[in-house]
């Protein structure tokens, strides 16, 4: 019927026909007679594609014909029935419908990958869904006063799928989540940013299920695939909603590993579309006099909630407040370390919470005595009490995330990249050995050595603790430790004095490195 010249773009002749057909079997009396119907009407489309794609005769083109065919038909039954379930007025009878049957594609599906393991095939789910994706997002009344509760259903079923569940589906679930209409819809048309919470949460559900393989240098070619589509998607999102990565970098980088440096680069780069960044090789430039940089900015996470326990969180507070109870600051690394094995002694997510708030609080602190912080503001406090504390009490390993924890703040003008970029070269004036101030140029320099964006706060406090005389950066003997080092830093350099960039330019290094 779909196929049939007389079944035009809405088939609704035979729709008609069908739906009547199904009313005569009794197909949609009850509510599991419904489902049985479309668990089955799904099986036996996934089981006609397996078949021909095992029939080695045909061409891929003419099997994909093949299986689209079917499929297809399958879809608009789908989107008919969807639309016209109900009254025209009554939208929750459409919506449990579409949840009911998403629900039914992804439990076949998560059945058929668990039976079939490396014999699972993506194509039949992904053409599914990605049809009915097209077929629900038609510029039509009945259907765009649905909107957002059809795209929350199709986002709360690709939660559901998600590559930790279904690792085999992976490839085309990335495709379903940077599908044009679906970024469009989530991130640009549905009013008041209601789409961007379930966006940002398929974004963590594949940073997460990347984590563990690119914690390795070397990717295989399957993850390195991966990677790459991730980072394209991450492009897209830089160039078209930066403020989305603005509102959720926090999010994002809390579930990233240390060394993914590129891929955080890029969601710290983000910057509101609004604002002309200054160009951070302007000699002399005077951060403190930018009009946005006493401006905080907005972070969707709920940062102080992921400090935890209660207890720990009630002591903090109280320290900040009144520098008790005095043995705080010498309980505080065994509150951040969890395990004794290497690599995974700290417990990053609240090493990170900690860290935005105890520089929250200390920006509020020095805002409410009429100040802007600055390296005399942010000095002899609670807060600074704190992160000095941390920097000499933590081992290598320790210092390193905390010190990122501190580097994930340097992005646009804002108040946060300001109070961090002081702390951070306070912390650099201040340290007590040369290791510290040594893991500190790690930090910033491995940031800037990784192929561009490069985040406009990274920069500036790059290029104050190199230029600056007072850190008397050039004396350390890390920087001329070996020849390749000492080219490197001299590479950096020059690229710091002596290019004047455009707006929102980053430094080109020499012999870039890749992550």
């Amino acid at each position: 019927m779909f196929h049939s010249p007389a079944g035009g773009k809405d088939s609704t002749k035979a729709f008609s026909a069908f739906v009547n057909q199904m009313h005569q079997q009794g197909i949609l009396k009850t509510d599991d007679l419904i489902t049985r119907f479309f668990r089955i009407c799904t099986e036996l489309c996934v089981d006609l594609c397996y078949r021909a794609l095992s029939e080695a005769a045909h061409t891929p083109t003419l099997t994909r014909a093949k299986c689209f065919h079917t499929l297809d038909a399958f879809v608009r039954l789908i989107a008919l029935l969807v639309k016209h379930s109900g009254d025209a007025a009554n939208a929750v009878t459409k919506i449990n419908l579409l949840n009911k049957v998403l629900g039914i594609v992804a439990g076949v599906l998560l059945q058929d990958h668990e039976v079939r393991h490396t014999e699972f095939q993506q194509l039949p789910y992904h053409r599914i869904f990605s049809m009915l994706l097209h077929e629900l997002n038609a510029p039509e009344n009945i259907l765009e006063a649905i909107n957002f509760q059809v795209m929350t259903a199709f986002c709360n079923a690709l939660h559901v799928l998600r590559p930790s569940k279904a690792p085999g589906f992976v490839y085309s679930w990335l495709e379903l989540i940077s599908h044009r209409i679906f970024i469009a819809r989530m991130l640009a048309m549905l009013p008041q940013q209601k789409g961007w919470p379930m966006y940002a949460q398929l974004l963590i559900d594949l940073f997460k299920f990347l984590a563990p393989f690119l914690r390795n240098a070397e990717l295989p070619k399957h993850t390195a695939l991966l990677y790459k589509g991730c980072l394209r998607v991450l492009l897209v999102l830089l160039h078209d909603f930066p403020e989305f990565l603005c509102d959720y970098h926090y999010g994002f980088c809390d579930v990233m590993p240390p060394n993914c440096i590129q891929m955080r680069n890029l969601i710290l780069s983000a910057f509101p579309r609004n604002m002309r960044l200054p160009d951070p090789f302007t000699p002399n430039l005077k951060v403190d006099m930018l009009a946005d940089i006493t401006q905080p900015p907005r972070i969707l996470t709920n940062f102080a909630a992921m400090i935890q326990p209660a207890s720990f969180k009630k002591d903090l507070d109280s320290y900040i407040k009144t520098r008790s109870p005095v043995t705080f600051l010498s309980e505080l690394r065994g509150h951040l370390q969890v395990s004794q094995e290497p690599g995974q002694r700290y417990n990053i997510p609240l090493m990170n919470a900690l860290v935005l708030y105890v520089g929250s609080q200390a920006i509020a602190y020095i805002h409410s005595k009429g100040s802007t912080p600055s390296m005399s503001t942010i000095t002899h406090s609670s807060h600074m009490d704190i992160f000095q504390n941390l920097v000499v009490d933590l081992d290598t390993e320790g210092r390193y995330l905390f010190l990122n924890a501190i580097a994930n703040q340097l992005r646009y003008p804002n108040s946060h990249t300001h109070y961090f970029s002081c702390t951070l070269l306070y912390l650099f004036a201040e340290a007590n050995t040369e290791a510290m101030q040594e893991q500190i140029t790690r930090v910033l320099l491995e940031r800037l050595i990784v192929n561009r964006p490069h985040p406009w706060g990274l920069l500036i406090t790059f290029i104050e603790l190199i230029r600056n005389h007072n850190f008397k950066f050039w004396n350390h003997e890390f920087v001329h430790c070996a020849p390749e080092i000492e080219k490197l830093f001299e590479s950096v350099a020059r690229s710091c004095m002596q290019q004047k960039g455009s707006s929102g330019q980053t430094i080109p290094l020499e012999g870039e490195a890749h992550e």
